[in-house]
C-alpha cells in the first residue's frame, strides 16, 4: 500500500513539477516581453499581477518536488548523535506535523478560493478571476502534504532512512 502511495505521490509531484517549469518558462516571457515592450513603447498591462499569480502557483508546485528530493534545509547537528530509533521516531513526527501545517494551508487556502468564487472578486488591474490560481496554490500544498503523509508512513515502516 505504501508503495502505491509513494508512486501516486511520484506522478502527481512529477506532473505538477512540470507545469510549474512551463509557468516559469512563461513568466521569463512575459518579464523579457514586458522589458521589450517597455523599451521600445509602452509596458505590457498586467505583467506585474500576473508574475505574481504565477510565481505563487510555481512555488507551490515546487514544494512536492523539493520534499521527495530532499531538497529543503534540514538542520541535523544534534539529530547525528542521537539513537536510531529515536531519529526516526523524530524524522516520523517532523513529517506528521508538517504534514499537517501544508494540509491546514491548503484546505484553507482552497475555502479562500472558493469565497473569492462566491463573490466573483477580480484582480485590481487585469480584472481577471484569480480564483484557478488559488485553487492551483491549495493544490501545491495538498500534494506537500500527501508527500509528508508518505514520507511519514515509510519512515514509520523503516522503508526509508532520512
Amino acid at each position: 500500500m505504501i508503495d502505491t502511495l509513494d508512486r501516486i505521490s511520484r506522478a502527481l509531484t512529477k506532473a505538477l513539477t512540470l507545469l510549474a517549469g512551463l509557468m516559469l518558462v512563461a513568466m521569463m516571457l512575459l518579464a523579457c516581453a514586458n522589458m521589450v515592450s517597455r523599451a521600445v513603447w509602452l509596458p505590457i498591462q498586467g505583467t506585474f499581477e500576473l508574475m505574481g499569480f504565477l510565481g505563487a502557483v510555481t512555488t507551490a508546485f515546487a514544494l512536492a518536488f523539493a520534499q521527495l528530493n530532499k531538497s529543503h534545509i534540514s538542520v541535523g547537528i544534534l539529530m547525528k548523535h542521537l539513537p536510531r530509533p529515536v531519529r526516526r521516531l523524530l524524522d516520523a513526527l517532523t513529517s506528521l506535523i508538517s504534514c499537517a501545517f501544508f494540509a491546514l494551508i491548503g484546505s484553507e487556502t482552497a475555502q479562500w478560493a472558493g469565497y473569492l468564487v462566491n463573490t466573483g472578486e477580480l484582480s485590481e488591474t487585469l480584472r481577471i478571476a484569480y480564483h484557478p490560481f488559488v485553487f492551483a496554490t491549495a493544490a501545491g500544498c495538498l500534494l506537500m502534504a500527501f508527500v509528508l503523509l508518505v514520507d511519514t508512513l515509510k519512515t514509520v515502516t523503516g522503508r526509508t532512512e532520512h
